[in-house]
């Protein structure tokens, strides 16, 4: 049995969650609030970040390897192809949309979500890269009708948990979705990812998480 640690406030512990459920495997959740300085949290995940899980076997953090472990414990159904080179391209977009979208538009959520302040240089900068960012994006992406074509991989539950956060940050921020701005028509695909039993578990318990807050 798994336990999944973090809060489904997260994007990065929901993209753990929603494999999780993909994969129907068995799991629990327990609440672990990010930068936890309690031994027991550090033990297992060495910079107090979320999510992390237990296991029967030990500890693991750091998302991306939860993902890995988890397509390797629970191989049915597969979210990356057996081919590798198009298991690879599943492993370049989930890692593009982390390093070059959220990770940048990070730095706008202090303002954008929780009452903070951003400087007007980070503004720019940020803006600037992630409109080069997105024009590599424009590369990539497929929605034909999934991120990557016509199979539901692990790309989808990255891309699922993270690019909305992006286009919201961002239209807070400097008033318009940089995404749409862009010509990345990703809201259709939002929706129809959003039907998945999976997708509504995960959303339905974010934003009751979020009324408790």
């Amino acid at each position: 049995m798994i336990t999944l640690c973090g809060f489904p406030i997260s994007n990065y512990y929901n993209t753990v969650k929603m494999a999780l459920l993909e994969k129907g495997a068995p799991f629990t959740e327990e609440h672990v609030a990010t930068r936890s300085k309690d031994e027991a949290v550090l033990s297992a995940s060495p910079l107090g970040k979320i999510p992390f899980i237990k296991t029967a076997q030990g500890s693991m953090c750091e998302s991306k390897a939860i993902l890995e472990f988890v397509e390797a414990a629970y191989p049915t159904p597969a979210l990356f192809p057996a081919d590798p080179f198009a298991a690879g391209k599943v492993r370049e977009m989930m890692i593009y949309i982390d390093l070059h979208l959220e990770l940048v538009a990070r730095e706008l959520y202090g303002e954008a979500f929780f009452g903070g302040t951003v400087s007007d240089e980070i503004k720019d900068r940020v803006r600037k890269t992630l409109l080069r960012n997105i024009a590599g994006l424009q590369r990539l992406v497929k929605f034909a009708p999934y991120v990557l074509g016509d199979t539901f991989t692990m790309a989808d539950v990255v891309a699922f948990n993270n690019l909305p956060l992006v286009g919201m940050a961002t239209r807070a921020i400097y008033g318009e979705d940089l995404l749409v701005q862009c010509a990345v028509d990703y809201k259709p695909y939002i929706k129809m990812i959003g039907d998945r039993p999976s997708a509504q578990k995960v959303v339905a318990d974010r934003k009751a998480s979020q009324a408790k807050s």
